[in-house]
């Protein structure tokens, strides 16, 4: 077998390293909507895509359940108060060798066809969101000033950013300037029959206990800005099922997984506790 050529290692060498990205396996995701033919629709289109939603309510696994049928690495980042333009689109590193470049998670998805998906995108510095307008209409292009290069996108290269909007406490929301480049797709949480079908089937278990689960939950959620920034999140109600599944008490698993996460305040926390004595 002859040895690659030097032009053909580091192709290979930049396939193998978007294979770690890959998602090998379907992941379950119970559409509520047409959320998956929109999304795909934009994607075909080459257009921005943001997830409008509460926190838990399923824009994560829907991403990944899209990389997954489009078969396209996903690029993840999950976004916080020092997101710099640095860590987005990469830095000179020293080493033993001297300097090189190390492209950033959204300059790898630009260079590679990957889709880099934006968690709570509102959560960056104000400065770093500018850097993604480019990629954002027709021009496509990524400016990475540090290495005087103007990159132009692969033709499957796909932007997701997501966001819960109106969140009490929330210290800052998405400009209008960056808001209208995106097509959003508003995210809630599902009807209670299909949120009861979730949380069975991921995490086995029976129908009528899920069913009380996600009661609890919509009780819980009557109570946002009375007390409560969020109610139970989908996600929430399926840990406390999985640790039912594996054995606990159903209000020990919903002491642990939903009312001490949800409050600080005592006379809240005792309030959830009642709801949760009173529905097991």
């Amino acid at each position: 077998m002859l040895a690659p050529t030097p032009r053909a290692a580091p192709a290979a060498a930049a396939a193998m390293r978007m294979d770690a990205y890959r998602i090998a396996a379907e992941p379950y995701y119970r559409s509520v909507g047409d959320e998956l033919a929109l999304f795909e629709a934009a994607c075909a289109q080459r257009l921005p895509v943001m997830l409008k939603g509460p926190t838990g309510c399923g824009k994560t696994r829907l991403v990944e359940r899209m990389a997954w049928a489009l078969q396209r690495p996903l690029i993840t980042v999950a976004c916080n108060d020092d997101t710099s333009v640095g860590d987005l689109v990469g830095r000179h590193l020293l080493d033993a060798d001297g300097t090189h470049w190390q492209d950033g998670p959204l300059t790898l998805a630009v260079r590679h066809g990957a889709i880099c998906y934006l968690d709570e995108v509102v959560e960056a510095r104000a400065d770093t969101l500018a850097v993604i307008h480019p990629l954002t209409d027709t021009r496509r292009l990524l400016p990475i000033d540090r290495r005087n290069e103007l990159l132009k996108a692969h033709p499957d290269f796909q932007l997701v950013v997501s966001y819960n909007p109106g969140t009490p406490g929330a210290p800052r929301e998405l400009k209008a300037a960056t808001r209208q480049r995106f097509c959003a797709l508003d995210c809630s949480y599902p009807g209670t029959e299909v949120e009861v079908e979730i949380v069975a089937r991921e995490s086995g278990i029976p129908t009528d206990l899920a069913a009380s689960l996600v009661a609890l939950g919509v009780r819980t959620r009557r109570l946002q800005g009375e007390g409560l920034d969020e109610g139970a999140s989908t996600r929430m109600l399926v840990r406390a099922a999985q640790l039912i599944a594996g054995g606990t008490a159903p209000a020990a698993a919903c002491r642990m997984a939903l009312v001490a996460p949800l409050s600080d305040d005592p006379d809240l926390g005792a309030a959830l506790r009642a709801a949760v004595d009173a529905s097991f």
